[in-house]
């Protein structure tokens, strides 16, 4: 009984493995490579007997390990693949709805599309076209002329700003001057305090 449900058992993982083998590792071994790679590394280091095969304890009980772990991943990626496809249909069925939604109101403005009211009086899409653009038309004027303005205080700001730093030039110069002349006198006066006789 236990040969056989290993026997099924290695079957069974050596055609899942196969199934998702991409490439086989350098050097075959039970510690690394394909779980397909690793019961052929098996199949290899195991001794004959008569027309069976003899499998140390410890490479049965790491090949089941390594096949339980490669189950492990298979069933988390599972679970992540259902749960991105149970995200997914929300998406669909929001997203069903929202369609629903917008070809309610699609249908509704195509209804209005031939007559609105504008301010609570029913009125003509040229007349109303009209207005709009005469709004437009105003309030580009308006901007353009604001605009006007405003390069024009600029340059009065500009201007002004030329104005003050030359007179901030002005003033340190003539400042320093001062200062210069202060010195001046004050050498003056200390040299002529200096030669009065005492």
């Amino acid at each position: 009984m236990k040969k056989a449900t290993f026997t099924c058992l290695f079957t069974f993982f050596l055609v899942i493995n196969l199934s998702f083998a991409q490439e086989e590792g350098p050097a075959p071994s039970l510690n690394s490579g394909t779980i397909s790679s690793q019961f052929d590394y098996l199949n290899t280091v195991s001794n004959n007997f008569q027309e069976y095969k003899v499998v140390k304890r410890t490479n049965l009980d790491q090949i089941r390990k390594n096949v339980s772990d490669s189950l492990n991943v298979f069933k988390d990626q599972l679970v992540t693949v259902k749960k991105d496809l149970k995200e997914r249909q929300e998406q669909i069925n929001v997203l069903e709805s929202q369609m629903a939604e917008a070809q309610e109101q699609l249908s509704t403005a195509e209804e209005a599309r031939d007559s609105f009211e504008f301010l609570g009086m029913p009125i003509h899409k040229s007349a109303y076209s009209s207005i709009m653009w005469t709004i437009v038309f105003v309030l580009t004027g308006a901007l353009l002329f604001f605009l006007f303005q405003y390069s024009q205080s600029h340059k009065v700001i500009s201007k002004a700003r030329k104005d003050l730093e030359e007179t901030v030039e002005e003033f340190e110069q003539h400042r320093k001057n001062t200062l210069d002349r202060e010195r001046k006198l004050k050498r003056e006066l200390v040299d002529a305090l200096n030669k009065k006789p005492v």
